[in-house]
């Protein structure tokens, strides 16, 4: 497991992407060590909220040493990072949390699948795949969910990945959800990496248990330490936790990311 670190992160840049949507890159030594699916704790400057917002890493940059922050604006803490600009500084912890087991993906048919903000987490992992910078999958299909024709990020995954889309509306791609758009391409694969609201997940998991396809849950939670020490993110597994002694985890620290078999959802 890589050693979380606090540090004070410069801005770079940041833009909006979409309706609430924002898009940050910021110049920190914690990008050295984070792996894909990953995620930082964001601090306030408000001494009010002591407790950081977990963002997930939506991409690296080894070389300039800076993690790019793609967020949904959903309250006062998110409210405050989209005031940011270029040379402001902010308070960092990571990389916190489990990433993408990117070597059960080597050589094989990897499907993607993002809903919403769950989108952003895969775009390091599907570059990773296709880069062989880890371990190189032999085919990389990306599939994500959006509400409207708003399709953040959907130009970049094409770099790296054969894109499908799923709107709410249908106003792009296939109207409904990634598993209607998995279905009406008829895509095969042999594992799943997943990241979006549990709904989605769930349907996933299914999907994956009737097709014999091993999947990979990054579960979307709102938590509070981030370091596994409050509870506070809990999920139900099917193994005993050695922290709680009963058959939970804590999807900050033994999470994000699970093997679908493990959960009980």
């Amino acid at each position: 497991m890589t050693k979380k670190m606090k540090k004070e992160a410069k801005v770079l840049s940041q833009k909006l992407l979409a309706d609430g949507i924002f898009d940050l890159w910021l110049e920190t030594e914690i990008a050295r060590d984070t792996c894909p699916g990953q995620f930082v704790g964001v601090y306030t400057v408000n001494k009010a909220a002591l407790l950081p917002r977990p963002i997930s890493v939506c991409e690296v940059n080894k070389e300039k040493t800076a993690i790019r922050l793609v967020y949904r604006v959903v309250g006062t803490g998110t409210a405050e990072f989209a005031l940011y600009q270029p040379g402001d500084y902010m308070m960092i912890l990571g990389p916190l949390g489990s990433g993408f087991p990117l070597e059960k993906a080597e050589g094989k048919k990897v499907v993607l699948m993002g809903g919403g903000i769950g989108v952003p987490p895969l775009l390091e992992t599907a570059k990773r795949l296709s880069e062989g910078t880890d371990k190189k999958a032999l085919d990389v299909i990306t599939v994500m969910g959006y509400r409207n024709s708003e399709t953040f990020l959907s130009e970049e995954f094409e770099k790296y990945s054969r894109l499908y889309i799923a709107s709410d509306d249908g106003s792009v791609g296939t109207k409904g959800n990634v598993i209607d758009a998995l279905k009406e391409k008829k895509i095969d694969c042999d594992v799943i990496f997943a990241c979006g609201p549990m709904p989605m997940l769930k349907g996933i998991k299914a999907y994956a248990q009737e097709n014999g396809i091993k999947a990979y849950l990054s579960l979307e939670e709102r938590m509070a330490c981030g370091v596994g020490a409050c509870l506070g993110c809990i999920c139900k597994t099917k193994k005993v936790d050695d922290h709680s002694h009963v058959k939970n985890a804590r999807i900050c620290t033994d999470g994000p990311v699970f093997d679908a078999d493990d959960l009980d959802m």
